[in-house]
């Protein structure tokens, strides 16, 4: 695995995929994809990663900047992203518990265990913390 990071790789990156500042959903919705599929990349480059977490940060800061979500729980956080990746509660069954248990926490009826905070960190690949109180 190459570790070094070469300028003129990173460059011919940015002159293919022309990363800027994201100025409306559709400009961020071609970030994601291309997020995504750097995401799920095998054997992923230094210069690969760098421009990932740059398409973060712009993905970041325009969602932040149109969408503020003001104060959020971990309820909030679950609901806000099962709808943005167009989940189902469904999809959540194996992952938190059982369907009683992902209704009871949909619902609000229970609150997310320290486990299931984890699983869903792991499910979602965001840091656990978000779905505790």
């Amino acid at each position: 695995m190459n570790l070094t990071f070469n300028p003129e790789n990173y460059a011919l990156l940015l002159a293919k995929y022309q990363s800027k500042v994201i100025t409306n959903d559709a400009e961020n919705e071609q970030a994601i994809i291309i997020a995504q599929e750097l995401a799920h990349r095998t054997n992923r480059t230094s210069e690969e990663s760098a421009l990932y977490d740059l398409l973060i940060a712009l993905i970041e800061k325009y969602e932040n900047e149109t969408y503020p979500m003001g104060e959020t729980t971990p309820l909030s956080m679950l609901l806000h992203l099962i709808e943005a990746r167009n989940f189902k509660p469904t999809d959540l069954i194996g992952v938190i518990g059982s369907s009683i248990v992902v209704s009871e926490i949909i619902n609000g009826k229970q609150q997310i265990s320290k486990a299931q905070a984890k699983a869903l960190g792991e499910f979602f690949q965001i840091d656990a913390e978000l779905f505790i109180d």
